[in-house]
């Protein structure tokens, strides 16, 4: 298989490090795109700044990108608050709601046309990163869940609106050890204590640890790929069976 062209928005995250040092070691070219403290603090050179809630932001991003790309992941997302929905200053829900959702559509409509591809080429791959959130809600996540569930009926609206050029997919993980759950990449020192009791999630967990990177980029590297093919407006549930949809 050729190299490809593939774009990781929230790249600087643990999850999308991870992921970037698989798709380079198979020969990929990945382009990096976060906010800037957090490619500098994780030295990522050569990375495209953005802000996803700036709509000039990411059309100025992906506008660097050049004019073809072969994979699309929307890695980007937060919430650093376990918050009653009744007792949530609406200032939050509105900001959880702009990076997640938005945020989401606006990398999603600059990235479309880069991944259009002509009649008889491979398609170009989209993957929303999305959370086990989405469905199986819990308390204090009541505006994490609802932008994430929505990023889901966006990813199946895309993809059928970009059929038959571009697939879209979504991977839906559980709880994963990363800095996100320490105040965000890029948004704090990313050493805080985590915001989810750890020991009581793995209790609960049927394969009885907590989810690392690694467990989250083989799926996306799947959908990226031509195993998944004939896929799209799918879901892929990644949570060591703590949740059966």
């Amino acid at each position: 298989m050729s190299a490809r062209r593939i774009s990781l928005l929230g790249g600087a995250g643990g999850i999308g490090r991870v992921l970037a040092a698989e798709l380079v070691a198979a020969g990929d070219e990945v382009l990096t795109l976060d906010l800037p403290a957090s490619l500098e603090r994780h030295g990522i050179s050569g990375g495209v700044e953005i802000d996803v809630t700036d709509e000039a932001s990411v059309d100025r991003a992906f506008g660097t990108l050049g004019t073809a790309l072969d994979g699309f992941v929307n890695l980007a997302g937060y919430n650093t608050e376990l918050t009653p929905l009744g007792e949530m200053e609406p200032g939050y829900f509105d900001e959880i709601i702009s990076a997640n959702l938005r945020g989401a559509f606006l990398a999603a409509r600059a990235a479309a046309p880069l991944l259009a591809r002509a009649e008889g080429g491979e398609l170009g791959s989209m993957i929303m990163i999305t959370s086990g959130l989405a469905s199986h809600v819990r308390p204090g996540y009541g505006a994490y869940s609802a932008s994430k569930a929505a990023v889901i009926a966006m990813t199946k609206t895309l993809a059928l609106e970009l059929a038959p050029k571009v697939r879209v997919n979504a991977v839906a993980p559980g709880l994963v050890d990363t800095a996100f759950l320490r105040g965000g990449t890029g948004r704090s020192a990313e050493d805080a204590e985590s915001i989810v009791n750890l020991d009581a999630y793995k209790a609960i967990t049927p394969l009885d640890r907590i989810a690392q990177p690694a467990d989250v980029t083989g799926p996306i590297r799947f959908l990226l790929g031509p195993d998944s093919s004939f896929m799209s407006g799918q879901v892929l549930w990644v949570n060591g069976g703590g949740y059966m949809p």
